[in-house]
């Protein structure tokens, strides 16, 4: 199955699809040999002690792709900031990860706007402009689904 983002258009509204890839357990080496470098969306948790995955790094991935930033946001080795690399040493054997491709920088942008605001509103950031009202359903490869 690929993991990707797909979009349709109807009426001035764009639907996107988000095929997420399996989840994970935050391996560098494992990231290393099964995560593309490709350009796409991933996102960071962490299993808090009720066994809840808490999510704390949604990141798009455009140059550098996916297997770049999944390493450098799960290893705290290598990441900078202060609040994530404090996530990454508490809950440093807990932290799982999950990813679906994009080739189009438009798409992410318009995906991140809405996860972005869904979980966080007001956050900021911006969409692509190109549509009037943007819609995600995410289908996780565990057949976790939602609208």
């Amino acid at each position: 199955m690929d993991y990707v983002i797909t979009r349709q258009e109807q009426g001035g509204n764009a639907y996107y699809t988000l095929r997420w890839s399996p989840f994970a357990k935050a391996d560098k080496y494992e990231i290393t040999r099964s995560v593309p470098a490709i350009g796409g969306i991933a996102e960071i948790y962490y299993r808090d002690r009720e066994g809840k995955l808490n999510l704390f790094c949604l990141q798009r991935s455009w140059y550098g792709g996916l297997r770049a930033v999944l390493r450098e946001r799960c290893d705290p080795i290598i990441e900078k900031d202060p609040w994530r690399l404090s996530i990454l040493v508490k809950w440093r054997d807990r932290i799982y990860y999950r990813w679906t491709n994009s080739e189009s920088f438009a798409d992410m942008a318009d995906v991140m706007y809405f996860l972005v605001e869904t979980s966080c509103a007001g956050a900021g950031g911006e969409t692509s402009h190109r549509f009037d009202r943007i819609f995600v359903k995410e289908i996780d490869a565990g057949k976790l689904v939602t609208i």
